[in-house]
């Protein structure tokens, strides 16, 4: 499948992943396109960054702060709360199979991939976290106010 194909196909599918969740959480209707948008620019790093094998924590990192980057300028541009953006976007970076994966192996009873697979999920829903924790810090450093000085 030709690159252009395949990046089609990827961006599409996690704009609509997204899109999808953010009407079952009932995010407003106007919301709705840029939440999607913010999913799929951070599905397409994270896919882009696997594609080069940086690393899923790194991808997943940089994904999210993506994402978190995207939440805050759509924010700004709709005046609305950044979480309407965010929740919905990082829905495709979500390690929903690995989980699964996780769960079933500790109910056939094997125990050491399930905790890999555990291990694997949590690392990854830290990298989430921590790339949304850059992208607020990002934001605190742009968007602050210079302090006031007083006249005397």
């Amino acid at each position: 499948m030709p690159l252009a194909l395949q990046v089609l196909v990827q961006v599409s599918f996690s704009y609509l992943s997204t899109i999808a969740f953010a009407i079952i959480i009932n995010v407003p209707h106007k919301a709705l396109n840029l939440a999607g948008w913010a999913g799929a620019a951070g599905w397409l790093v994270y896919w882009t960054l696997m594609q080069l094998s940086t690393g899923r924590m790194l991808a997943n990192l940089l994904g999210a702060l993506t994402i978190g980057l995207c939440g805050i300028v759509f924010s700004r541009i709709k005046k609305m709360p950044v979480i309407i953006f965010n929740i919905p976007g990082l829905v495709p970076l979500v390690p929903g199979a690995t989980a699964y994966q996780a769960v079933r192996a500790l109910v056939l009873g094997n125990l050491d991939q399930a905790l890999s697979l555990t291990f694997r999920v949590a690392m990854v829903a830290g990298a989430i976290a921590v790339g949304f924790l850059l992208a607020q810090l990002v934001a605190e450093m742009t968007y602050r106010k210079p302090a006031k000085t007083s006249k005397a």
